[in-house]
């Protein structure tokens, strides 16, 4: 999981981040991206150079620019907590991580002007009316560049508020968080299975098209394959493959191609090994081709679930339901 913190100066989002660091989630800040390329450049980190470092970042390398720069860091097997959030399109760039959530910390303008003054700051506003007056400068610029706090408060998933003690602060926290890890969801087994598949297709030597199949028994993986060069012969990406190597249009040649589908590759890598595929369900990227589907019929496969259309498979699709065998497309 994801979770991104908005909200303005003196609410309590590094507070949040902290609390959320010591419960195992990886803390990041995108105002980090800014504090290094002040660091780079030789400035001082101040409020001020952050917030005119963010505009020149966003005006050189688009308003999502701190977003992209911190999701490349981010791993997808933990959990994170991403302070900062300023922008809208900060917002988007992080929704692109579909375990992302965002969450608006909130605080009485009276109590956030009071923390802000406990911190003596030597820069930081002195008066109530002087925090009022920067806060509202900074909340919605009219430029694209610009922090934008009252448009990212309007995308939040949800709000904690912040207005009295930290430990009734953390309490909110572990309530809020708590219902969203025990709501947080897990692929199915299609999904699961089918993302297997395409990673497996990253092994693919083929320089045409990238497919990759896997079969299951039991909800256990026996057996994988890719498309590509038979065992023993120069790869396709070497120049193995006369046919792909000479960019063949599509649908033509197909008799001269050397490499073998990534069906009839998991088929006989089970054979190679001794195991069965009867009454098992292979997954591919792609719906299989005439030939892989007569493969596919007469080693007892029982279903056939695929991503996206091999272009000349309606024939194959047919024989496939004629022979009995299931078949689901399955859209990632």
């Amino acid at each position: 999981m994801i979770i991104g913190l908005t909200g303005r100066n003196g609410a309590g989002k590094g507070v949040m981040a902290d609390y959320l660091a010591r419960k195992s989630f990886e803390a990041h800040s995108l105002s980090d991206i800014l504090r290094e390329e002040l660091r780079a450049r030789g400035e001082p980190i101040t409020r001020e150079r952050l917030i005119e470092t963010g505009r020149e970042l966003r005006a050189a390398y688009g308003p999502a620019v701190l977003a992209e720069r911190t999701l490349a860091r981010l791993a997808p097997n933990k959990n994170y907590v991403i302070d900062s959030i300023r922008h809208p399109a900060e917002v988007e760039a992080l929704r692109s991580r579909e375990s992302f959530v965002l969450v608006n910390v909130e605080a009485p303008l009276e109590v956030r002007f009071e923390r802000n003054r406990e911190r003596g700051r030597e820069a930081d506003p002195k008066t109530l009316e002087a925090f009022r007056a920067l806060e509202e400068a900074e909340l919605e610029s009219s430029e694209e560049e610009g922090q934008q706090l009252v448009r990212c408060e309007e995308m939040a998933d949800h709000a904690v508020v912040n207005d009295s003690t930290i430990e009734g602060f953390c309490e909110r926290i572990d309530r809020l968080v708590g219902s969203l890890l025990q709501g947080s969801s897990r692929p199915g087994w299609d999904e699961y299975f089918m993302n297997i598949a395409q990673v497996v297709s990253s092994r693919s030597n083929c320089i045409k098209r990238k497919v990759a199949s896997v079969v299951v028994q039991d909800r256990r993986i026996i057996s994988t394959g890719y498309n590509g060069t038979p065992r023993g012969t120069r790869n396709c990406n070497e120049g193995g493959c006369p046919r792909c190597n000479e960019l063949a249009p599509a649908g033509t040649a197909l008799d001269e191609c050397l490499c073998s589908h990534a069906e009839e590759n998991s088929i006989t890598q089970a054979a190679y090994h001794g195991i069965s595929v009867r009454g098992a369900t292979l997954y591919s990227t792609y719906s299989p081709c005439l030939m892989c589907t007569k493969m596919i019929i007469n080693a007892g496969i029982a279903e056939v679930v695929y991503n996206e259309n091999y272009p000349l498979g309606a024939r194959a699709q047919a024989l496939l339901k004629e022979a009995g065998v299931t078949i689901r497309q399955l859209h990632l």
